[in-house]
């Protein structure tokens, strides 16, 4: 199926030059001359070879034919994260290498959607957001809420943020998986 490169999302499998990727980052570039473009870093599923590619906006990618299940993730069982068929309930382990720029953004009992290529599990779809909880950030200076530049944070899955400085210890975040950005207090 062939999609816009502008619908490539982290987490998707393409075929591009007859081989299986899987979208590590995305960044949109609008430069100042000339059209925007997709800056897509993506990562062969087989051997695991990097790769960086520039996409158009008129530019269409095949989306790599895989069977999706809804899973929920449980728990990491070492080099593996364990993920459950929501239907079967069949219990599919992942290595955690496969899926090291998303796993900032798990909890145990998250819904995801899994990817199978020829009955292997190869990939995972986060929701758009999640909701994650702050667990170390700097106190909040009395008069600096005037300046708009963010402080560190980070969530209880490990994951390190730029927070506003109004943000303290304990607070639930939503943050956009596509970008690992706050979006705002849940």
């Amino acid at each position: 199926m062939k999609i816009s490169a502008f619908d490539i999302r982290p987490g998707n499998l393409i075929e591009h030059n007859g081989k299986l990727w899987r979208v590590a980052k995305k960044q949109h570039v609008k430069p100042g001359k000339g059209g925007a473009f997709m800056q897509v870093e993506m990562k062969e599923v087989s051997s695991g070879t990097k790769l960086n590619e520039r996409f158009r906006s008129e530019d269409k990618v095949e989306k790599a034919h895989v069977e999706s299940r809804p899973m929920q993730y449980l728990y990491q069982d070492g080099e593996n994260l364990v993920f459950m068929d929501s239907q079967t309930f069949e219990q599919s382990p992942i290595a955690v290498v496969d899926l090291e720029d998303q796993i900032g953004f798990l909890l145990p009992n998250t819904e995801v959607v899994v990817s199978f290529h020829e009955e292997r599990p190869i990939g995972l779809d986060l929701p758009a957001s999640v909701v994650l909880e702050v667990v170390e950030t700097d106190a909040a200076i009395k008069g600096q809420t005037a300046s708009s530049s963010g402080k560190p944070a980070k969530l209880e899955t490990g994951l390190a943020v730029t927070v506003p400085t109004f943000v303290n210890v304990g607070d639930k975040l939503k943050i956009n998986t596509d970008t690992g950005e706050y979006m705002e207090r849940a």
